[in-house]
């Protein structure tokens, strides 16, 4: 093993480092994570952090390439795409509500780190390879991705900022809405995950 350099700390690395940092954004939120907190997270000097993720964007970027990593399969090439696809949908959003904090981020950067780029190739190669042109198998990997991340986000409203939004349909003509109020009376329609399964789905 090479020597450690100045301020770094036995037994850490940056798969590590990232994922305390995972940790303690469910805990705490995002507005809460610095390099000094993640430092004390991990029992160590803020500078000790700078040796894994030199920048706070290089932090965040590692954060995001994590939830997604974690969550999303490694390709299998000897599976039909369509199910490589809804097997990284699914992986995907079920990743993003174990880790809602992160959901700011996947719905307002990317994260071009080697590991994400590393992923989006793979997808981009199975694919083309199932006949699709470059751009057309771009565009659907981003567009899944950005759907997927737009239902997590829905999904993982808190209580309180949902509070009222089905509130109004109580207050509807049910001789002329008689579908939409049974359908809010009786639940139907109304679950998140199994909206997000019949998009995917069919």
């Amino acid at each position: 093993p090479r020597p450690r350099g100045p301020g770094q700390k036995a037994g850490l690395s940056r798969q590590m480092v990232l994922d305390h940092a995972l940790e303690l954004v469910d805990r705490v939120g995002l507005p809460a994570l610095t390099m000094r907190s993640l430092g004390a997270e991990l029992g160590v000097e803020a500078m000790t952090v700078y040796h894994y993720v030199p920048t706070k964007d290089a932090l965040l970027d590692g954060i995001l390439e994590r939830a997604f990593t974690l969550a999303t399969p490694d390709v299998d090439t000897t599976r039909p795409w369509q199910e490589s696809l809804r097997d990284y949908a699914h992986g995907l959003y079920r990743g993003l509500l174990r880790h809602p904090g992160v959901l700011p981020l996947a719905s307002s950067r990317p994260a071009a780190t080697p590991d994400m780029l590393d992923r989006a190739e793979d997808y981009l190669r199975l694919l083309v390879a199932a006949g699709f042109g470059l751009g057309r198998a771009l565009h659907v990997v981003n567009t899944l991705t950005v759907f997927v991340i737009g239902h997590a986000v829905a999904a993982a409203r808190t209580p309180e900022s949902t509070a009222g939004s089905t509130e109004w349909v109580a207050e509807l003509d049910s001789e002329r809405y008689p579908l939409l109020v049974e359908a809010a009376r009786t639940g139907q329609g109304t679950d998140d995950d199994e909206r997000f399964a019949f998009a995917v789905e069919s």
